[in-house]
């Protein structure tokens, strides 16, 4: 029964990370997406910026499933 309960919990927790990165992703490239369009001139700062930050938010979706089981 507790390695029942044991296995989902670390799915749940895997699952919430994912989630929790696909938003952070999502709001960085829509963020980017309205910069470059504010400011077309400045669109390979914009893209190098987003890259690391969406990096960064993928990088708790591994934690999240890889060190919570």
């Amino acid at each position: 029964m507790f390695e029942i309960i044991a296995e989902i919990t670390g799915s749940i927790q895997g699952g919430l990370g994912c989630f929790g990165a696909a938003i952070g992703v999502g709001l960085i490239g829509a963020k980017a997406a309205e910069a470059v369009g504010r400011n077309p001139g400045a669109s390979g700062g914009i893209l190098v910026q987003s890259i690391i930050g969406m990096a960064l938010a993928e990088a708790v979706a591994f934690y999240a499933l890889f060190l919570g089981n």
